[in-house]
């Protein structure tokens, strides 16, 4: 289920909301998305699940 972070897009050089699928890597959560506007990859690195 895709839910709405907050991020950094390097392209558009703006905090955007985007939607992504969160992914868990070497105990690391990170959710993965495309910005809304340019369509460039996304990822935010999330706290550890509780």
């Amino acid at each position: 289920m895709a839910e709405s972070y907050n991020g950094y897009c390097v392209k558009c050089r703006e905090k955007r909301d985007f939607q992504g699928e969160v992914e868990e890597k070497n105990g690391r959560r990170m959710a993965k998305g495309l910005c809304p506007t340019c369509g460039t990859k996304m990822t935010r690195i999330l706290g550890k699940a509780s």
